[in-house]
């Protein structure tokens, strides 16, 4: 860090003699002085430039590279854009062709779930990284909702009122200031979402190469304890902490507008909100969908 120049003139006592002060009628800016007149003072600009300035708008955050909520709100809501256009395709590709329908989910899921290690470990992902996640998991929901509303009709209306009444509520308690998180529940959220993630990923590989229950139709999920389905227990324990962790997203918005984070991490925080609202429709259409197998 450079030092103050304490020997810089504006830390000096001058010792010349005070001048007079200068006229504005001796002008060096264009147009003001006389020929061959000197002007040895500061010099205003005309009056035309100065209304210029008056006139032109301040530079906000987002023209200064900052973080902004409006600009992070277009950044989802471009993501969620994305998602939905890849749900079309997953829904379309999977009605033409119902033989490839899991695999298309599955191609999607992989690819979503890669991408979105990525983006969850990279501090600042760029708009192409964020934008193929959503467009990945976009190709995995359209296919894996199709197949659920061939089998279960109408749950996917059902799974999307749900998901929009979850993330609605959970804004309105955020803006109204009655939900905020703390650091120590913060921690019980990550390492319960951590323990879902385990849990989830050896099901699925139960179900695929063989193992505890994996001739039910949602593996461990599908075990009964004391008459209710283990997926649903854990489902709405799943929800709970996506709605924990979308509160998380949202304070994440707001302090990095109000700290001036670069606007580039406005990225970051629409992944995690895209993300979070994935995985809630995903466990609710999952509960639903057990809970009508079961009637």
């Amino acid at each position: 860090m450079a030092k103050l120049g304490f020997t810089d003139p504006a830390f000096q006592t001058s010792t010349r003699p005070p001048q007079a002060p200068t006229s504005y009628a001796a002008q060096t800016y264009p147009g003001g002085a006389a020929a061959g007149q000197q002007s040895p003072g500061l010099v205003p600009p005309p009056a035309s430039h100065l209304e210029g300035l008056y006139s032109a708008p301040s530079a906000d955050a987002v023209d200064t590279g900052r973080m902004t909520v409006e600009d992070t709100i277009h950044k989802t809501l471009a993501s969620f854009g994305v998602l939905l256009l890849g749900a079309v395709v997953g829904w379309w590709a999977t009605l033409a062709n119902p033989g490839m329908g899991l695999g298309i989910a599955i191609v999607g899921a992989l690819a979503g779930f890669v991408l979105g290690l990525v983006n969850s470990f990279k501090r600042m992902p760029g708009a192409g990284l964020v934008l193929a996640y959503a467009g990945a998991e976009g190709l995995f929901i359209g296919a894996f909702s199709l197949i659920m509303e061939q089998v279960f009709p109408g749950i996917v209306m059902q799974a999307t009122l749900a998901t929009l009444a979850v993330v609605g509520v959970t804004l309105a308690l955020f803006s109204s200031g009655k939900v905020r998180t703390s650091p120590r529940m913060t921690k019980i959220v990550m390492i319960a979402a951590l323990g879902y993630l385990v849990f989830s990923l050896l099901n699925f590989g139960f179900m695929i190469f063989g193992g505890p229950a994996s001739d039910l139709a949602w593996g461990m999920r599908s075990v009964e304890i004391m008459g209710i389905p283990l997926g649903v227990i854990i489902g709405i324990l799943a929800v709970l902490l996506a709605a924990y962790m979308l509160v998380m997203d949202f304070e994440f918005v707001q302090n990095g507008a109000r700290n001036g984070a670069p606007r580039k991490l406005g990225w970051k925080a629409s992944f995690g909100i895209v993300a979070t609202v994935i995985w809630i429709y995903v466990e609710i259409l999952r509960v639903i969908a057990i809970l009508r197998g079961n009637d």
